[in-house]
């Protein structure tokens, strides 16, 4: 017995550390007894899963590795998932891992690391560095604050390595690997405070900057395995729309709340989260490009501008717009604006394929839309080329007319100018084609008519070997498939 003892006094000693610096600082109860610290150490069962299968990602994270290590021979690479941010005093928000750390290894834990370790004979080994199971011993399974009990079961360090296929360590041994590194380091910074510290001065901006630029080109190009889960995005979205035309009321007013609780039910049920804060823009509304306040509601007879998409498990994002009439019928005047927008988009569309300028596609969305703006004499005497050159259709086009798309709604946002915006379009590449027009309620320079109308029509795109693949196509675009959608959906 004296050495059971011996144990559950170490427990109850370690107990009485973490009540002091771990716990909420006015718990309820005080100091653990060593009865109640052995009887927490036993009757556990061996929950060890064994013979795990890869995931469904692991050959194509390790092709990643490899790529990027051919990037960068002879330096240490070192790619943090991220620490979880407070919310409020001693909560969180929800974890969401860098999309770098996830796309080199499909794992989404926090706190962890990845490291790419030069070899002495040229390449690197990939380590994964996660926090292992809570350990049962000392207590920190039940008395850490984040212990097991408290936030859930994690992978051991040997169900990692089955699932992720590549060697995983403790990441409390990081320090002391990071510490010791004597040769050109490159660091994913900004996401991880404490590597941050450790490599402090072993690590230069320049060079972090230009990892980081490499992180994101290399995923301008999507493999066959994103695109399929960008396919799954694409249409638990359209799911997540068909749930909202169902909920929206054409006869009283539905608030963009619900809308917006709507579709996030959808997001939770299908995949992960929302890719983005969802805009469910109403009436006038719509024309604020970056509504999320969603606290007006829609009315007969309005334009509900909905903007969402689902993020799947894996965390790569659809990025739809449907522009609906509540009552499901558009007015003439929200037609008209409709038919351009729609015609903008239908140019866009056709301007993505392989080899054309990534420019392309929004200068001809942009020259439909002057040409629409032009015949509506918006521009005064000026003829819609001239005004496009002079950039005038901005005033009521406002933003680009897409994006890159992926783990982030805004993919590849670092990547080069001459890769991205000024590059060229190439098979696999997966982008959003988004043509607007916002006509602000106190804009005099529109007839009365126009003012408060906000449309946009926007599908996922991708570039394929004779053109592209309208991954969102199952949602209708054309303003008489969208009233007999909306019409059909609320039988």
């Amino acid at each position: 017995m004296v050495a059971v003892e011996t144990a559950a006094e170490t427990a109850a000693e370690a107990a009485a550390e973490t009540d002091e610096s771990r716990q909420r600082k006015n718990g309820l109860y005080g100091r653990v007894s060593v009865e109640l610290a052995e009887n927490m150490r036993q009757g556990w069962a061996d929950t060890e899963r064994r013979g795990l299968e890869p995931i469904a990602q692991a050959a194509y994270t390790a092709r990643r590795r490899t790529k990027l290590s051919a990037r960068f021979p002879g330096e240490l690479l070192v790619i943090p998932a991220g620490n979880p941010k407070v919310r409020a005093n001693d909560t969180a928000y929800p974890f969401r891992p860098s999309s770098d750390y996830v796309y080199l290894t499909g794992d989404q834990s926090q706190d962890a690391v990845l490291v790419l370790e030069p070899g002495r004979y040229g390449g690197h080994r990939a380590v994964a560095y996660l926090l292992p199971r809570s350990d049962r011993e000392s207590g920190e399974f039940w008395l850490d604050y984040h212990g097991e009990l408290w936030d859930g079961r994690r992978n051991s360090l040997a169900e990692n390595e089955q699932l992720l296929g590549l060697p995983c360590r403790d990441v409390r041994t990081l320090a002391d690997r990071l510490g010791a590194a004597d040769g050109p380091v490159r660091l994913l910074r900004g996401y991880d405070a404490g590597v941050d510290s450790v490599l402090d001065g072993k690590v230069t901006a320049e060079h972090d900057d230009e990892f980081r630029v490499a992180l994101s080109e290399m995923r301008l190009v999507k493999d066959e395995w994103e695109i399929a889960d960008l396919r799954f995005a694409c249409e638990a979205t359209a799911l997540g729309f068909e749930d909202v035309v169902r909920a929206l009321s054409a006869a009283a007013p539905t608030p963009e709340r619900l809308i917006e609780g709507t579709f996030f039910t959808r997001a939770r049920i299908e995949g992960n989260d929302v890719g983005y804060a969802s805009i469910c823009a109403a009436g006038s509304h719509a024309t604020t490009l970056h509504w999320v306040r969603n606290d007006g509601e829609t009315r007969p007879g309005d334009l509900l501008l909905l903007d969402a998409g689902v993020e799947t498990r894996n965390l790569y994002t659809a990025d739809i717009t449907r522009t609906l009439p509540v009552d499901g019928r558009f007015t003439p005047v929200q037609r008209k604006v409709y038919d351009a927008v729609y015609a903008a988009q239908e140019a866009g569309i056709a301007a993505v394929k392989p080899g054309a300028a990534y420019r392309d596609f929004h200068d001809a969305a942009q020259r439909v839309l002057a040409e629409h703006l032009a015949a509506w004499g918006l521009f005064g005497d000026r003829s819609a080329d001239e005004a496009y050159e002079l950039g005038l259709q901005r005033r009521w086009t406002l933003a680009g007319t897409g994006h890159m798309l992926g783990l982030d709604v805004h993919d590849c946002a670092k990547a080069r100018t001459e890769m991205y915006v000024d590059g060229t379009l190439q098979p696999g590449m997966v982008l959003t084609v988004e043509p607007g027009l916002y006509f602000q309620s106190d804009d005099l320079t529109v007839p009365e008519e126009y003012r408060g109308i906000g449309i946009r029509i926007e599908d996922d795109l991708l570039v394929t070997e004779e053109g592209s693949e309208n991954l969102s196509a199952g949602l209708p675009r054309e303003a008489d498939e969208v009233e007999a959608w909306m019409s059909r959906l609320r039988v």
